[in-house]
């Protein structure tokens, strides 16, 4: 009995948000998908966050994922770059959320060591390790796709493992991993 899942990995940003899809099947892991939505023609933040959330939905309703993986916000120095980016994952977080689809936060460290061993590699590193794991014929000139289809494969490779970051199955999960933070 073969049992398929599909995984859509989400690599976050409001310039550019990359995403990638993987179909498995038993063990076997299987490229489907991985592409961009390009968000730097528009200059309105709200506009940016509409268009998160409805490309996930549509991502979501095409593909149909059974779990999504999502590259957490790394700390840096500018303030402002992380409110926003903290923004873009939340959105594409919501959108799986208000599809029943549990969602893990993986850290950008976490992700790189899964896939090439490395926990300092560089996007391009990650890049080639994906074309070489999955068979694929080119690698996209931005690599924010490469790094959504990272995040999914992180996932399926950590699967069954105890430390595999946050995860939500729903708003009710994450209201009762957040009490703290949910004004009554």
């Amino acid at each position: 009995m073969s049992t398929e899942k599909i995984i859509l990995g989400i690599d976050p940003g409001t310039t550019i948000m990359g995403f990638g899809i993987i179909r498995i099947q038993g063990k076997k892991m299987e490229f489907v998908q991985m592409n961009e939505l390009l968000l730097q023609k528009y200059s309105d933040p709200y506009t940016k966050l509409k268009l998160i959330f409805e490309r996930t939905i549509e991502l979501i309703d095409t593909y149909h994922p059974d779990e999504i993986a999502i590259e957490a916000p790394f700390f840096g120095k500018n303030v402002q770059s992380m409110l926003k980016l903290g923004r873009a994952q939340g959105v594409a977080m919501a959108a799986g959320l208000s599809r029943q689809i549990p969602i893990t936060e993986y850290l950008p460290k976490k992700i790189k060591m899964a896939i090439t061993g490395n926990g300092n590699a560089s996007k391009e590193q990650v890049a080639k390790m994906l074309q070489s794991t999955l068979g694929l014929k080119e690698l996209p000139k931005n690599l924010d796709s490469t790094d959504g289809l990272a995040a999914a494969v992180c996932h399926f490779y950590n699967e069954g493992k105890i430390d595999t970051g946050k995860g939500y199955s729903g708003w009710d999960a994450f209201v009762k991993q957040n009490e703290k933070r949910v004004k009554k």
